[in-house]
């Protein structure tokens, strides 16, 4: 079966993100490449971009969640009308508590995480860096969505 590994874009806070994401779910970064590592004369890096993040990976369970920087040549990202959201099917009520109450830091809560009417654990928000989650838990899944 094929996976889902989301992507996010960031406007040179990647690392910033990720290293927050970690402590939240736990893991290593399984990789990290900064655009000074691939800097070549067919692909020259600006000063401003040198250590900004190309790609950065986190395993999150049998997914991977993955990121990169948008080069100021690319202009900004405008992380705030991003209406894609992540979501996480958690494997109990307290694994969903842990991930909503964590993430959510410094965030804007949309809708807080509790009994939702279609019978699942749920919460929304959007995180410090503009990233939008939802969490849930469905005990007939199992976080098995």
């Amino acid at each position: 079966m094929a996976q889902i590994n989301p992507h996010i874009n960031f406007n040179g806070n990647a690392e910033e993100a990720f290293t927050f994401y970690k402590s939240v779910f736990g893991g290593e970064f399984v990789k990290i490449i900064r655009f000074k590592d691939i800097s070549s004369p067919g692909f020259p890096v600006t000063e401003n971009d040198a250590n900004k993040i190309m790609h950065i990976a986190l395993p999150i369970g049998k997914n991977i969640l993955m990121a990169n920087d948008v080069p100021e040549s690319m202009g900004l990202t405008n992380e705030n009308e991003n209406r894609s959201k992540i979501s996480i099917s958690a494997e109990s009520k307290e694994e969903a508590d842990k991930l909503f109450n964590g993430l959510s830091v410094g965030g804007q809560i949309e809708v807080p995480i509790g009994d939702s009417p279609w019978d699942s654990y749920f919460g929304m928000f959007r995180d410090k860096y503009g990233i939008e989650w939802m969490v849930d838990f469905d005990p007939k899944y199992n976080g098995q969505i």
